[in-house]
């Protein structure tokens, strides 16, 4: 009888967890960040003042092999699984070896 009330609680949070609201990352303000950010002058501390720590971190090579420390914010979320109601943004903001930014690549929903 345990088992059956066990595997029965496990399938219902199963079913209620496929029909709820999901979130990842942390949301972020790309319009603000565009009004204050500079090539060249901004720094990490700034961006990091700015959006928080990143949720990853990596490194970007160019075509010429130059090399970049890259960092990357994501947020999205969703009913699931109804995948129409889903909204995903992802910024990747590349550094050069003293820590300015040097460039940025954006996807996803403007607000």
């Amino acid at each position: 009888m345990l088992r059956r009330v066990g595997a029965l609680s496990a399938l219902l949070l199963i079913t209620l967890a496929a029909c709820s609201t999901v979130q990842i990352g942390r949301d972020f303000d790309l319009r603000a960040f565009e009004s204050k950010v500079q090539r060249g002058t901004t720094t990490q501390a700034q961006v990091r003042g700015w959006l928080g720590p990143p949720n990853g971190t990596g490194i970007a090579v160019d075509t010429n092999g130059g090399r970049f420390d890259e960092w990357i914010y994501y947020y999205g979320e969703g009913q699931m699984p109804v995948s129409s109601d889903t909204r995903l943004k992802i910024l990747q903001i590349k550094f050069d070896r003293q820590g300015f930014v040097q460039g940025y690549n954006w996807s996803g929903e403007r607000k």
